[in-house]
């Protein structure tokens, strides 16, 4: 690999050169000139295949999202980091939910996410299954949800966080 250093005439090209050269222009400002890469005989594993799936899906996600969901914006504002690339890590990591506790008879969770949980659902059901109670939770400051049932009995508790990209993370309590 050859690097270009001060040439007036090679400083910042980049693409082809003939059919067996290239030429990258690097980020720290220099060039360089490599021989082209052949990805003609490549295959790739189920692996790759799916990950090259869900990151199209997550690419079509994010263009649409750093246009129209301000919250991107917002936190591209305050950072070097692009609105797009910031849907795009929110698509790719779900909710988490660190903890759920009953006090004075309301239910809290501790939910967080890389941007931000929009919404907090539990549903209350009892030793078969059956749905006694379902609702969302109220958002008291960062990351605690707060919920209060209709009954404060102790029951068997399905919590489910979301994030802006639509994620969902799934806790039995």
């Amino acid at each position: 690999m050859a690097q270009v250093i001060d040439n007036d005439i090679m400083a910042g090209l980049s693409g082809r050169l003939g059919k067996r050269l290239a030429l990258r222009h690097l980020r720290d400002g220099r060039t360089i000139l490599l021989t082209r890469p052949n990805f003609s005989e490549r295959v790739f594993s189920e692996e790759q295949l799916t990950h090259q799936s869900r990151f199209q899906q997550a690419s079509a996600y994010a263009k649409v999202a750093a246009k129209t969901q301000p919250l991107y914006a917002e936190l591209a504002g305050r950072t070097q980091t692009p609105a797009y690339n910031i849907a795009l890590s929110d698509w790719f990591k779900p909710p988490v939910i660190h903890q759920v506790t009953w006090q004075d008879g309301c239910i809290f969770v501790h939910a967080t996410d890389n941007v931000q949980v929009t919404r907090v659902l539990i549903t209350i059901v009892d030793e078969q299954g059956q749905t006694l109670e379902e609702g969302e939770a109220a958002l008291v400051r960062d990351g605690l949800w707060e919920y209060k049932p209709a009954s404060p009995t102790a029951a068997h508790l399905l919590i489910e966080a979301f994030d802006l990209a639509g994620n969902i993370a799934s806790h039995e309590a």
